[in-house]
């Protein structure tokens, strides 16, 4: 019998890289824009408004790059106990460590002898019994662990982008037509970030789009009231 085909519309969605890329984006984009337009409505200067939106958008990244990479590396350590936990049991205690693999083989449908056997042919092997254990038992591919690295440095990168692309309006002008163009760049690019997931995800992408335009408009109707009410006019 040939050998079954991979199927290569499966996509991998194990990890943390495509949520860093994804969140880093949308999260520079809402709340840089929120805060440019909240500094705007106050009334300060374009300059004032620049230097906010640049300390917003490296203050951010770093936050964020900082916070991605102490939540994976404390999933990832979490993960390697259960893997040393699960390893010891598998070299002290084997026959019920091959019996838990069997009774599991069971459970998704396999005749008891077959089981037995299969469970019994997993356990020869060390790696090999640790992996199928680690996904059987608490859903984790010892093989496969995300990079806390990797995920810091792609938030850090996908933020920037996200939160400068609202700025750039305040480089080439200032006042009524900056801060327009900032959220008319702002609600875009979270409506083409909405749409991409929702392409990826196989969902609505009309709805998909619109719901993160709604947050950012939410997120700079707030900022900009409060610009309005508590704003100041600098000398």
């Amino acid at each position: 019998m040939a050998a079954l085909a991979s199927h290569e519309d499966h996509r991998s969605v194990s990890g943390g890289l495509a949520r860093a890329s994804v969140f880093g984006i949308n999260d520079g984009l809402v709340s840089n824009v929120s805060l440019i337009l909240g500094f705007a409505a106050s009334g300060v200067d374009s300059t004032i408004v620049r230097l906010a939106g640049l300390a917003g958008a490296v203050a951010g990244a770093i936050s964020m790059a900082a916070g991605e990479w102490v939540s994976i590396s404390a999933q990832n350590d979490l993960v390697r106990r259960e893997l040393d936990i699960e390893l010891r049991e598998l070299q002290h205690n084997t026959e019920h460590e091959t019996a838990e693999l069997a009774a599991i083989y069971e459970g998704h449908g396999m005749e008891p002898s077959s089981a037995a056997q299969a469970a019994a042919e997993v356990m020869r092997s060390p790696s090999d019994a640790l992996a199928v254990h680690a996904r059987e038992e608490f859903g984790v591919d010892p093989g496969s662990l995300p990079s806390a690295l990797q995920a810091a440095v792609l938030s850090l990168v996908s933020f920037i982008v996200g939160a400068l692309l609202p700025l750039i309006p305040w480089f080439i002008g200032s006042g009524t037509a900056a801060t327009i163009s900032s959220l008319a760049i702002g609600t875009t690019a979270a409506g083409i970030v909405g749409a991409v997931v929702g392409k990826f995800a196989e969902r609505p992408l009309a709805w998909a789009a619109i719901r993160q335009v709604l947050i950012v408009l939410v997120a700079c109707g707030a900022t900009y009231l409060i610009g309005q009410i508590f704003g100041i006019t600098l000398s």
